[in-house]
């Protein structure tokens, strides 16, 4: 497993104010959007190319596109959304899937009530994306049931994370690299990240 942390000064300026408790919902949505328009560049960074030829206004050239099937974005609902939205944005062309899991507030363990992901995984670059890797426990479910529809390649792309979360995920799923904007302190006793940002779900949708 890789783990990246992008900290590029522009993500981390605007990650200091999604912490924010002030940061009003409007905002907040606006932040994630930019912010994951940055972090998706590192995600993406290894991601294969072919040439194809092409004539510029000048002369003919063979250019570098990328390569093999359409890569497939996953969204761990709901919170994910919001990063789905920003790396749409920057890769328009790609296949887009859903899992759906809401965690048990007293067991902390995920429960599934949606999935759905394009097909052919297995021949895709898949990148899951949640804002936070905190207890890991939904994260790992997640690459569970991807893993499951056939995915082989897969990276997961958060926002923040704890470092219990990233021991989760390179216990469960070594193979699968990480790219965050920041790894923070611990978890609290109730699962939430310190110093963290509250629950990315509720600031996004302005809900409690």
């Amino acid at each position: 497993m890789t783990l990246t942390v992008v900290d590029h000064p522009l993500v981390q300026h605007k990650l200091t104010l999604m912490r924010d408790k002030s940061t009003p919902t409007n905002q907040f949505r606006q932040l994630l959007r930019e912010i994951s328009h940055l972090i998706a560049y590192e995600v993406t960074r290894d991601l294969p190319l072919e040439s194809k030829p092409i004539q510029t206004p000048m002369t003919s050239m063979e250019a570098p596109v990328l390569a093999g099937k359409k890569l497939a974005l996953v969204s761990i609902l709901r919170a994910g959304n919001g990063l789905l939205d920003g790396v749409l944005e920057l890769i328009p062309s790609a296949r887009v899937g859903f899992v759906g899991l809401y965690r048990d507030e007293k067991t902390l363990q995920p429960v599934q009530y949606y999935f759905k992901v394009p097909d052919g995984m297995e021949d895709r670059v898949v990148i899951a994306v949640d804002p936070m890797l905190a207890t890991g426990n939904s994260s790992v479910a997640a690459i569970d049931l991807l893993k499951n529809a056939g995915a082989r390649n897969i990276k997961f792309l958060c926002l923040l994370a704890a470092p219990e979360g990233v021991a989760r995920m390179k216990e469960a799923h070594p193979d699968v690299d990480i790219v965050t904007a920041a790894i923070d302190e611990k978890l609290s006793e109730i699962g939430y990240i310190l110093p963290g940002l509250g629950d990315a779900g509720d600031r996004m949708f302005g809900t409690k």
